[in-house]
C-alpha cells in the first residue's frame, strides 16, 4: 500500500509557489488568463511541432498559443531554405499564433558553463553566458529572419532554457522587444516592468527522474497555481515521445481551461 500523502508538505510547497508568484490574485474566470506556448519550433522538430499544435488547438479552441522559433537549431536545421516550414510559420502567424524569437541555435557553446546551464539544461542555454554584443547580434538577426518569413512583428524574445547572462539582459533593452520571459516571470525590457509572475508549468523528457519530477510538479500546479491571475503552460517537442507526459499535458490544459480564459501574450502589454 502506498503511504498517505503528506498534506502538510503539499501545503508548504503550495505556499512557497504562491509566495514566488506575488502579483495580485484574480477572482473569476474572465480575470484569470491562460497563456500556452510551444517551444523549439523549427524544421528539426517539424513532426513533433505539428502534433503539439494540433493537440493544443483541440484544448484551446483553435491555434491560440505562442510559438518559440529557433532559426537554426544546433546549427543543423536552418530556417533559411526550409521553404515548406516557412510556409507553415506564415500560416500559423496568419491564424493568430504569436511568434517569439527563441535564440539562434539553442546551443550553449560556452566551455565553462555555470551551475544553471549545467544542471537545468543539456547544453541548451545558448544565452546563459553570451556577452552583450553577441547576444544583441543573435537577437537582431533572429528577429529579422522570423519577421521576414511571417510578414508580422514578433511578440518578443525568450531565451533557450529561460537562461540569460547579464549581457543578454542588457541586449534585451537595446533590441527593443516588447516583452521577454524567464521561468518565473514575463517582463517589459524597456523599463523592467513585470507583466506576469509565477512559475511556468512545463515537462521534461530527458530522463526518468526528470519525467517523474515534472509529472509531480504539473499535478501539484493544477491546484496550487489556481489563484494566479496568469498561468503559463509550455510544451516541448520531446514531450511527444512520452505518453505519460502527453496525458499530464492533457490534464493540465483541461483543468486550466475550466477556470481560465485563453489569452495572448500581447494582452499583457495592453493591460500594463
Amino acid at each position: 500500500m502506498l503511504p498517505a500523502p503528506d498534506r502538510s508538505r503539499r501545503g508548504a510547497v503550495r505556499d512557497r509557489m504562491l509566495s514566488q508568484a506575488s502579483l495580485p490574485i484574480a477572482g473569476n474566470r474572465t480575470e484569470r488568463r491562460l497563456l500556452a506556448s510551444i517551444h523549439d519550433v523549427g524544421p528539426r522538430f517539424e513532426r513533433e511541432v505539428d502534433q503539439l499544435a494540433d493537440r493544443l488547438s483541440r484544448h484551446l479552441g483553435g491555434p491560440r498559443f505562442a510559438m518559440l522559433v529557433v532559426p537554426d537549431h544546433w546549427g543543423q536545421a536552418p530556417l533559411v531554405g526550409a521553404r515548406a516550414f516557412q510556409a507553415k510559420l506564415r500560416d500559423w502567424a496568419t491564424s493568430g499564433v504569436e511568434m517569439f524569437v527563441h535564440g539562434w541555435t539553442h546551443r550553449d557553446d560556452n566551455p565553462t558553463k555555470g551551475f544553471k546551464a549545467r544542471h537545468m539544461t543539456a547544453g541548451e542555454g545558448e544565452f546563459s553566458a553570451l556577452p552583450q554584443a553577441e547576444a544583441l547580434r543573435r537577437m537582431t538577426e533572429g528577429r529579422a529572419l522570423i519577421e521576414d518569413i511571417t510578414g508580422a512583428p514578433v511578440a518578443g524574445f525568450i531565451a533557450p532554457a529561460w537562461l540569460y547572462s547579464p549581457g543578454a539582459m542588457a541586449a534585451l533593452g537595446e533590441a527593443g522587444f516588447a516583452m521577454a520571459e524567464d521561468h518565473m516571470q514575463v517582463w517589459r525590457p524597456a523599463d523592467g516592468a513585470v507583466l506576469a509572475r509565477g512559475p511556468v508549468v512545463t515537462w521534461a523528457s530527458r530522463s526518468r527522474s526528470r519525467i517523474r519530477s515534472s509529472l509531480a510538479f504539473a499535478a501539484l500546479a493544477r491546484t496550487a497555481l489556481r489563484p494566479l491571475g496568469t498561468l503559463r503552460i509550455a510544451v516541448h517537442p520531446g514531450d511527444t515521445s512520452v505518453p505519460a507526459l502527453l496525458d499530464s499535458i492533457d490534464a493540465s490544459f483541461a483543468a486550466a481551461t475550466r477556470t481560465r480564459a485563453v489569452g495572448r501574450y500581447s494582452d499583457l502589454v495592453k493591460r500594463n
